[in-house]
């Protein structure tokens, strides 16, 4: 049966769905797999919560990411400054709304950074989602990890033994700020090229975007946009075997400055956030749960599969970029009207009994093909289909890496509060730890 109403309206702002976002979508999934959200200032949109459905929406070509193509496609080629789609950013009388520019101007995005939002590759398709992403590939195939692997070694081992010098009169330590955030931000960072002076403050300003709104959002902003068009010009000057030296050279062929500095943020921003609270969750996950800890511990070849199901369990994103509809289309036995919005909601997907067997097991060995009853096991963390996470490979080998580290280190690591007292940050996008306050006991012998 297909409705053209919605079956129920969700303030994604609700505390609920902030303080236990698996719990609610859960029950939500079975009474509304496809229901209408509400965020203040934002249009209604939909909301899909079911394992298949998500999965629509992240691969059906009738689902774009950029608003302007539900019209058509755009034009191959770099957007010019003064295009429609690079800087303006009124709507058409007809026109969707632009969900994930709303949810920003929301939060407090100055109106001057929008044309940075619509020109980055999150929100492009088609020929130039494959351009710009073209550009930034080589260096996130899992042959360009491979090389990277000794160096993020060496950083994990480096970040690990320095925890106990962070650590209070009691041997407790914020494992956020001294070793799930360090450790990603300084990877991306070297990739990049950007200069070690100036990490601290891109570090700083990743924090505001972090904390979904708040004073000094706008400010970050700012100074982000005018930190990426330095680091260009820097590098323009200064050519250097790195990724920011390639956009450097792209710039005024395949890129417009707009898509320079677009790419530039995207990559500084996702490229350590969501690694960072795959650490910091992961850690609190498996020190909250001793007998998959001590799976691991007994096993580190279980940690590739370890990450992939902290991955699933616990992600960082709760939902995803809402997709548009180009056409009319019959999802979870609701019309969505060609133009409209659809968020897809991993944290409902990750959990989904037609998808996984025991959803809310937290279970390291969970098999990632097909079990016995037929359940299709991959998660979609790293989302599904071409938008697919650009860093998967990479934010995977750091976490593997990370935690591996981490529990080589410290033997006896235990989380200093229990679980329910754990701290999380306020934004409704992202299941994230505002700080993780950790015992180390006694460091292992070199």
């Amino acid at each position: 049966m297909t409705t053209a109403e919605p079956v129920e309206t969700v303030d994604l702002r609700a505390d609920h769905l902030i303080r236990d976002p698996f719990t609610a979508f859960a029950d939500l999934r079975e009474r509304a797999p496809l229901a209408r959200a509400t965020i203040p200032g934002v249009e209604p949109f939909w909301i899909a919560v079911r394992y298949q459905d998500v999965r629509t929406v992240l691969s059906d070509p009738r689902f774009v990411n950029d608003v302007a193509a539900v019209d058509g496609p755009a034009p191959d080629g770099p957007l010019c400054p003064d295009t429609p789609a690079a800087s303006d950013t009124s709507e058409g009388p007809d026109a969707p709304a632009h969900r994930t520019e709303q949810v920003w101007r929301a939060r407090g995005m100055p109106p001057e950074c929008a044309k940075y939002l619509r020109a980055g590759v999150f929100g492009a398709d088609g020929a130039r989602h494959r351009r710009m992403r073209g550009l930034v590939h080589p260096a996130f195939t899992a042959g360009a990890v491979e090389r990277l692997l000794p160096r993020i070694e060496r950083l994990a081992e480096d970040y690990a033994r320095a925890l106990s010098e962070h650590a209070g009169p009691d041997g407790v330590v914020d494992l956020v700020a001294h070793f799930a955030y360090p450790l990603p931000v300084t990877v991306i960072c070297e990739l990049l090229g950007i200069p070690e002076s100036d990490r601290p403050r891109w570090r700083r300003w990743s924090s505001y975007l972090g904390r979904g709104a708040g004073p000094g959002l706008d400010e970050a902003l700012r100074a982000m946009v005018a930190a990426a068009r330095e680091l260009v010009e820097r590098r323009r000057a200064e050519p250097a075997e790195d990724l920011l030296s390639r956009l450097a050279a792209a710039e005024g062929d395949t890129l417009a400055p707009v898509e320079t500095v677009s790419l530039i943020l995207n990559l500084i921003v996702a490229g350590h956030e969501t690694t960072a609270t795959l650490i910091g969750n992961g850690t609190a996950a498996l020190l909250a749960h001793p007998e998959q800890l001590a799976l691991v511990r007994a096993d580190p070849g279980l940690l590739p599969a370890a990450v992939d199901e902290l991955m699933r369990w616990r992600g960082p994103t709760i939902g995803g970029v809402p997709r548009y509809a180009t056409e009319d289309v019959t999802l979870a036995g609701t019309l969505v009207r060609r133009g409209e919005a659809v968020m897809p909601i991993l944290a409902g997907a990750n959990h989904d009994p037609r998808a996984y067997t025991e959803p809310e097991r937290l279970d390291v060995c969970r098999a990632s093909a097909s079990d016995r009853a037929g359940h299709h096991e991959a998660h979609l963390g790293f989302g599904h289909g071409a938008h697919r996470c650009l860093g998967a490979v990479l934010a995977h080998q750091e976490a593997v890496t990370a935690f591996g580290a981490l529990l080589r280190t410290y033997p006896r690591l235990a989380l200093a509060v229990g679980p329910e007292a754990v701290e999380r940050g306020p934004n409704p996008a992202a299941w994230h730890l505002a700080a993780l306050p950790v015992r180390l006991g006694p460091r292992a012998e070199a």
